[in-house]
């Protein structure tokens, strides 16, 4: 029902191609919905380098017919090479793929994050007034932990952000 296609250096040399297919799609999605993934520090003027900087952990998310559905990417890591603990989950999904098809890339994610990446713990920062995130996260078994308050600035005024979080112990129990 999906394909994660991860960006790495050797997918990237290999099929530069493929990822400037694919860049437009995900900066139109940047674009349309900018308010809710990003803040007023948040540069991405060159998005392509955006990308690359994130390497090997962004992700272009295809349906079985090779259509975009939108992408995901994990950064603010704890741990080290050789170990990873945790890592904040970014997403951003196509208006098509909203619904079923973003519930089941969430649980299908979240299993390579656990089982390939091998993270104790995901966690997911957004605005409280991204509610369609919020339900998708809840419906993942995402639980909600703190509101940083003030906690950075968006369109000029101090934005709050709401921390949920999901340990590998307690999606397995699911």
């Amino acid at each position: 029902m999906c394909k994660f296609i991860q960006i790495t250096s050797e997918t990237f040399a290999k099929t530069n191609s493929f990822l400037l297919r694919y860049v437009p799609e995900v900066e139109k999605l940047f674009i349309k919905y900018f308010k809710y993934i990003q803040d007023d520090f948040s540069d991405i003027s060159n998005l392509k380098s955006y990308i690359l900087s994130l390497m090997p952990y962004f992700w272009i998310i295809l349906d079985y017919d090779e259509n975009f559905m939108g992408f995901a990417y994990l950064d603010n890591f704890i741990g080290n090479r050789r170990k990873l603990y945790s890592a904040e989950l970014t997403t951003c999904f196509h208006p098509k793929a909203w619904g079923c098809f973003t519930r089941y890339s969430a649980k299908f994610f979240l299993k390579k994050c656990f089982d390939e990446l091998g993270l104790q713990k995901v966690t997911a920062c957004i605005y409280p007034d991204n509610f369609r995130v919020k339900n998708l996260l809840k419906s993942s078994g995402f639980v909600y932990e703190s509101t940083l308050k003030n906690a950075t600035l968006r369109f000029g005024k101090m934005q709050d952000i709401d921390v949920y979080g999901l340990y590998r112990s307690y999606y397995y129990e699911q």
